[in-house]
């Protein structure tokens, strides 16, 4: 029986990375640690958690003593744990760095000393090189993993969370090699569906003003582009590194998982309108706040590489089932 932990299991990620292991393993022992500060308890993670494959604990992980409850002696560690959403980067920088910075520091120390035969995901993030275009005028488009880790302005707030996805990086990998433990760095590109959360994230912000026939409709930073991998293949990428043999080496492996189709802020909310059947008469076209990147296009070959990995839902597809979910379950307010 594998012996799975999960931090952050309550946010968008942890929860359909649980219900995909459940599905792929069977037999499988999965613990999900959450402080639910991010996490919500809502209905669809009470009705994961009635899965007798599960434990969750409620657990603070920059409290050095949460970690007696966590046990010791797992297959693999998936520390998803963060504080995420743009607009917490503006609002309480000092907190997603300490809170980040603090808990990926603990993890790493508890896995070395208890879980050192197992092995370590650490989720970073496209906003770890993200301001490499605005700081030197050009990226690789598609980018590959080994670009520049860039902070242009570490006065602009927008950029804590950056900060600690790169310095996280760096840790993971000089751990790694130092305990000789086996790791993995992942950097996700803009997964969207179903629990995403509500402010700060351009899929859950454009439903919910579909829904409400926000008119005008505003759109910020109308001609950037992104691509959107959906959650169901996202997480699946996630497990296939994990489990290959091929991400097992030194030096560990940084592996993004994305999408192929670039599309402009302007074309995703053109496409939800199609999808939805409902148009606002007017487009607030308006300036994208400091520190937003003009395009994002990730270079995914090294994942199908090691994994043969390909994404199995269209946006189209993805689109209708993240905006019907958001339809049912509005923000409460």
């Amino acid at each position: 029986m594998k012996k799975i932990l999960i931090t952050g299991g309550a946010g968008f990620i942890g929860c359909h990375l649980s219900r995909h292991l459940l599905d792929t393993y069977g037999d499988v022992e999965l613990v999900l640690v959450d402080n639910l500060q991010r996490g919500r308890m809502d209905d669809d993670f009470k009705k994961l958690l009635e899965d007798k494959r599960i434990i969750f604990l409620n657990l603070d992980l920059t409290d050095p003593a949460s970690y007696a409850r966590i046990g010791a002696d797992y297959d693999h560690v998936y520390h998803l744990a963060a504080i995420n959403g743009t607009k917490l980067f503006y609002e309480m920088p000092q907190e997603v760095l300490r809170i980040n910075a603090l808990s990926l520091i603990y993890m790493l120390e508890w896995f070395r000393k208890h879980s050192a035969k197992g092995k370590f995901c650490f989720t970073s993030s496209n906003e770890a090189y993200a301001s490499a275009l605005s700081a030197f005028g050009k990226l690789p488009i598609p980018t590959p993993e080994k670009v520049p880790l860039v902070i242009d302005d570490p006065y602009n707030a927008r950029w804590s969370y950056a900060s600690t996805k790169l310095v996280g990086e760096l840790f993971v990998i000089h751990y790694a090699k130092a305990y000789n433990f086996r790791a993995l760095i992942v950097r996700p590109h803009n997964f969207y569906g179903p629990r995403a959360g509500y402010h700060g994230h351009v899929i859950p912000d454009f439903s919910e003003r579909i829904a409400a026939k926000v008119d005008p409709f505003p759109i910020y930073g109308a001609d950037e582009t992104r691509t959107f991998c959906y959650i169901s293949d996202a997480v699946r990428a996630m497990r296939m590194l994990m489990d290959s043999p091929k991400t097992d080496g030194q030096p560990i492996e940084t592996v993004h998982i994305g999408d192929f189709h670039e599309i402009t802020m302007r074309g995703l909310a053109e496409k939800l309108f199609e999808i939805t059947g409902w148009k606002p008469k007017t487009l607030d076209i308006k300036t994208a706040p400091p520190g937003s990147v003009k395009r994002r296009l990730a270079d995914v070959s090294k994942l199908q590489l090691l994994t043969g990995w390909k994404p199995e839902v269209p946006l189209d597809e993805g689109l209708k089932r993240t905006y019907d979910w958001y339809l049912v379950n509005p923000e409460k307010k």
